[in-house]
């Protein structure tokens, strides 16, 4: 049977995290991503993923959005605190490559993976985040190809500096010109000890999907269908070959969430509650909002739902004025949401004349794995036999305990079953992916 990889997110300033639950505690705590880790490692974990970390808090109606106000820590200080209550879990950092130099942020890697003894991991976005640029004083933000051009530039670059120090460990002078960067120089960080940091990178859209294949070691994907898996996972393997790269070189991670309950009965129950506790009162408006590009607090999140009551204006909010407002999401560079997405809540708030809230809840999407240990065990396996991913980044509703149950009642069935590692083999990031370390191009 094939092997799955798995990995953790910690919870972040998104709509699975529940932040007012009875057993929700801090996003910043070290002690609350000191648990989380030692539970994922306890699990024989791949790694551990710290993402969405941007400098920059969203936008809401011109101010910063509460859910990010809760604190967003520098990722690479706080896994460097990590690597040393860890030893074998792999420690993977968010950083943007449109915001960031290549040589500063090489350095920055190649000393984590020094200090973890090969485990760190660089989870490469392009940032679409305009509020970033603003506070970077970049004065401005880059088209979607422009920023997929300057990571690809900017990866090569960095692992021209990893590989500007020979094995052995002496130090070479290095010198790149390229369309966006132009240094030389010597890197003052020697070899790490897996050649290179593993780098992640997200790419469910087709420039993403390029991206990951010349570039990337892990690519991370949404979950989906069966079918959508095996399609996404048979186009990208494919564009491997185009880059001198086998399928294997590259690992297809889906984002998946994960409840469980003594029976399947219960488990759906229990997905229900945290569906529940996921849209609460402080943060039903914000996506509706978003998705429409007009403002909805007139109703308040438990009032009626648009257009059920005439007498109140949804372009109206007290306190900000009247029409739909041009800066109601700060930072935003794409679109305000999925397709459809606006109309898909309006017609299911007419069609029920649920709450803004209510509507939300219903609208939320729907944990990817829901069942008994048991059943939730051979799901993820079939998904991973039908070649629809490698294996999962798990993302808890909770901090920090929410690996918990999945590390004590589902790990075992996978290593009973023979889908997943007992015990780790190696003590690099690299070698519990199974890839081989890079060859040195000095």
């Amino acid at each position: 049977m094939k092997q799955m990889r798995l990995a953790v997110r910690f919870p972040g300033a998104d709509g699975t995290t529940v932040r007012d639950g009875p057993r929700s505690g801090s996003r910043t705590d070290f002690s609350s991503l000191a648990h989380l880790a030692r539970t994922a490692e306890r699990g024989k974990f791949d790694f551990f993923l710290l993402a969405g970390e941007g400098p920059s808090p969203r936008g809401h109606h011109g101010r910063a959005h509460h859910l990010d106000l809760v604190g967003r820590p520098e990722a690479l200080t706080l896994l460097g605190a990590l690597a040393a209550v860890t030893d074998r879990l792999g420690l993977a950092a968010t950083v943007d490559a449109t915001d960031n130099e290549p040589y500063e942020l090489a350095r920055r890697l190649a000393t984590l993976d020094h200090l973890s003894g090969g485990r760190a991991a660089w989870h490469v976005p392009t940032s679409p985040d305009t509020s970033t640029g603003e506070d970077l004083c970049r004065g401005g933000h880059p088209d979607r190809a422009e920023r997929f051009a300057r990571a690809a530039e900017f990866v090569a670059t960095a692992r021209e500096l990893w590989d500007s120090w020979t094995p052995g460990g002496t130090p070479r002078p290095f010198a790149h010109t390229g369309q966006h960067f132009a240094i030389s120089g010597e890197f003052t960080v020697p070899r790490s000890p897996q050649g290179h940091p593993v780098v992640l990178h997200r790419g469910d859209v087709d420039a993403g999907r390029e991206f990951a294949a010349s570039a990337a070691d892990v690519l991370l994907t949404r979950h989906g269908t069966l079918e959508d898996g095996q399609a996404l996972y048979a186009d990208v393997k494919a564009r491997l070959a185009a880059y001198g790269r086998r399928p294997d070189d590259l690992t297809v991670m889906a984002g998946v969430t994960v409840v469980l309950g003594d029976t399947d009965a219960k488990a759906q129950e229990n997905a229900a509650a945290i569906r529940r506790l996921q849209v609460s009162p402080r943060n039903a408006l914000p996506a509706p909002e978003q998705a429409r590009g007009r403002a909805l607090s007139p109703y308040g999140a438990d009032g009626p739902p648009p257009g059920i009551d005439p007498g109140i204006d949804p372009g109206i909010d007290p306190g900000i004025g009247p029409g739909p407002e041009p800066d109601l999401a700060r930072g935003g560079a794409g679109t305000a949401g999925p397709p459809g997405a606006a109309a898909t809540r309006r017609a299911l708030s007419e069609a029920t004349g649920l709450s803004v809230r209510r509507t939300a809840v219903e609208a939320t999407t729907r944990p990817s794995f829901v069942g008994s240990p048991e059943t939730v065990a051979i799901a993820l396996e079939a998904f991973v036999a039908a070649e629809a991913a490698d294996g999962f980044v798990l993302v808890p509703h909770l901090a920090p305990g929410g690996l918990d149950d999945f590390v004590d009642r589902v790990v075992p069935l996978l290593q009973e079953r023979g889908s997943f590692r007992s015990a780790y083999t190696g003590t690099t990031l690299r070698s519990h992916l199974g890839h081989a370390e890079p060859v040195w191009k000095g």
